[in-house]
């Protein structure tokens, strides 16, 4: 991954590795950002994790580890994908997904006039972590997936959590299977 070398990327990037990784300890974070070749001091990370806000809450191991809110949500802090804001999102497949698309690692999701950017933004809040951005208009919404053919199985996925929120049926997302027809 390439980042530009400013303050803003970097913390950017710090509340992605927080919110796909246990990071237990500065130096763990700092390992992190050095494989992505952000190389930063003590210091400067010590200041970046106070101005984001993050605590160290535990984590499903029981061990401690760093944490920040979602952006824009409430101030609960949560370690990895976020039940509450997967509901959301859910609910909001059910309500604004009209038809999706899949290329490689790319879905294009189609919503009536004016949805895209609170399909978009549902999506960016839940934190999924085969997702690593979305871009919206007026009435369609880009996915790109990390995994270079993770657009199919994402596609379907999204389609089949709009359908069950639109029959009622509670699942979550991701717990989703293939459709074979």
């Amino acid at each position: 991954m390439t980042l530009p070398k400013t303050k803003a990327a970097r913390q950017q990037r710090i509340i992605e590795l927080l919110s796909t990784h246990d990071v237990r300890s500065q130096a763990d974070l700092a390992r992190l950002l050095a494989a992505d070749k952000v190389e930063v001091t003590q210091a400067t990370l010590s200041r970046d994790l106070d101005e984001l806000g993050a605590v160290r809450v535990r984590g499903e191991d029981g061990h401690l580890v760093y944490a920040v809110a979602p952006e824009g949500g409430s101030r609960v802090v949560v370690a990895a994908e976020d039940p509450a804001a997967m509901d959301r999102l859910t609910r909001r497949l059910g309500e604004l997904l009209v038809a999706a698309d899949h290329s490689a690692n790319l879905v294009v999701l189609r919503t009536p006039p004016g949805g895209a950017h609170f399909l978009a933004s549902a999506v960016d809040h839940s934190l999924l972590t085969s997702v690593i951005g979305t871009v919206a208009g007026d009435d369609t919404v880009i996915l790109v997936t990390k995994d270079p053919r993770g657009g199919a199985q994402l596609a379907s996925e999204l389609l089949d959590a709009a359908e069950r929120a639109r029959t009622e049926e509670p699942a979550a997302l991701g717990s989703t299977r293939r459709r074979t027809s």
